[in-house]
């Protein structure tokens, strides 16, 4: 039987991929590869497992491919660049490095790494458990609530509800509302016009 005590710490390894590879120096291995997004994965997740005292981590990662969401609006994350090629070629050695450590990898394809951690948070809540999810993507901000909390490690900032109201303006149940009106230039997303500081 599960207990108040227990937590669950979700660790979004595709946002700290991304944000190490553009925050790391260039570095290389012996053989001229690419290796600065591998270290800073790595560094954050030791300091993770050091500071936070958990029953349960697991990371999760964006799978490659389309997801239901370019289905429904072709046009999602259209406005990004392709991902470079020094960045994709450390993505294989980091969940290399993530499974040698003995952590749990999850990556699933036609969803995004969000999906699996807001199943798996909503889950954990049911189970009777507390859930960290560790990222620095505000989408996640929806996810909240008196069982949840949502973690940026680069940043050292931790947001309960009343964070994520202080930060965005509004509850975590009324993100995703949010969002949609004001749009999100990160995903594409137009937005309402006139709608939020987006659009002034």
């Amino acid at each position: 039987m599960l207990t108040v005590s227990e937590k669950l710490v979700l660790v979004d390894g595709s946002s700290y991929l991304y944000r190490a590879f553009h925050a790391m120096p260039n570095l290389t291995n012996s053989r001229g590869e690419a290796t600065g997004a591998v270290y800073g994965v790595i560094n954050m997740l030791r300091r993770l497992l050091k500071e936070q005292s958990s029953t349960y981590l697991a990371v999760v990662f964006d799978a490659p491919g389309p997801t239901f969401r370019d289905e429904l609006y072709p046009q999602y994350k259209a406005n990004r660049p392709p991902m470079p090629d020094e960045l994709r070629s450390q993505i294989e050695l980091v969940h290399k490095v993530i499974e040698a450590l003995g952590l749990p990898l999850l990556c699933i394809r036609g969803v995004e790494a969000d999906d699996v951690m807001g199943t798996l948070a909503v889950t954990a809540t049911r189970e009777g458990m507390k859930t960290v999810l560790v990222s620095g993507d505000k989408d996640l901000a929806q996810l909240v609530d008196e069982n949840v909390v949502l973690m940026d490690t680069m940043k050292d900032i931790t947001y309960d509800t009343t964070g994520v109201e202080q930060k965005f303006g509004v509850p975590p149940e009324k993100i995703v509302d949010f969002l949609a009106l004001v749009g999100d230039t990160a995903d594409n997303i137009p937005g309402v016009p006139k709608v939020g500081p987006k659009n002034r």
